[in-house]
């Protein structure tokens, strides 16, 4: 029953540029201002990276941070809460969130073994532009990995893409690879067994709630 009702429940992912809010089947994407606006009056449970926008939420919100419930064996002390979170939604994976930044964490019978960053995509197409402005390019969708390109669209594509794969295959070796984050859907198109679900940092948050309260309940 308690892990019903927990579904029923509101979370939230706060990034530096918005709010990402769950409520056991939708996500919605919304500004601070807006989601402040909307669900300032609602029980939220939330995690942030968003350092200067906690005393707002904490002075017009009624919402609680749960960031501190949230870890994973091995993690070290920096590691953004957003990304231990994520990594909880499963046992064992590379876990790659495509936003802002690309970060890839891996993880071994729930214990965290590492991980890298990268810039996320439109950061990479944005420094290709800065070199030169013969180098501005939207990004080639459709690019064919098994040849090489002959135009430079594809060509910054390839190079974009096929480095972020060669490296997250050299270090999945057969585990599985989830993507989340306003890139993951398309990115894991590119892998042959890879699941994309925009949950997953919500799935982890909730796992993480729900071990903080029954631990509570037995002390």
């Amino acid at each position: 029953m308690r892990g019903k009702k927990l579904e029923y429940r509101l979370f939230a992912d706060i990034g530096n540029s918005r709010i990402h809010l769950y409520n056991g089947k939708t996500v919605v994407h919304l500004l601070p201002d807006e989601a402040i606006s909307r669900y300032a009056a609602q029980k939220v449970y939330y995690i942030s990276v968003n350092y200067p926008l906690e005393a707002r939420i904490q002075k017009e919100t009624v919402w609680e941070n749960i960031s501190d419930k949230v870890h994973i064996a091995g993690e070290y002390e920096t590691m953004g809460v957003d990304r231990r979170a994520f990594c909880l939604s499963h046992y064992s994976g590379v876990f790659v969130d495509a936003g802002s930044a690309i970060t890839v964490d891996v993880l071994e019978e729930g214990t965290y073994r590492g991980g890298w960053i990268f810039p996320g995509i439109s950061a990479l197409l944005k420094s290709y532009k800065e070199i030169s402005p013969a180098l501005e390019a939207e990004l080639e969708k459709e690019i064919d990995l098994t040849q090489l390109p002959f135009t430079t669209k594809e060509q910054i594509s390839y190079g974009i893409i096929a480095s972020i794969k060669s490296l997250i295959v050299q270090h999945s070796k057969g585990k599985s690879v989830y993507f989340t984050g306003g890139d993951g859907k398309f990115l894991s198109t590119f892998f042959d067994h890879a699941l994309y679900d925009e949950t997953l940092v919500f799935q982890g948050m909730k796992r993480a709630l729900r071990a903080s309260e029954e631990l509570g309940m037995r002390n």
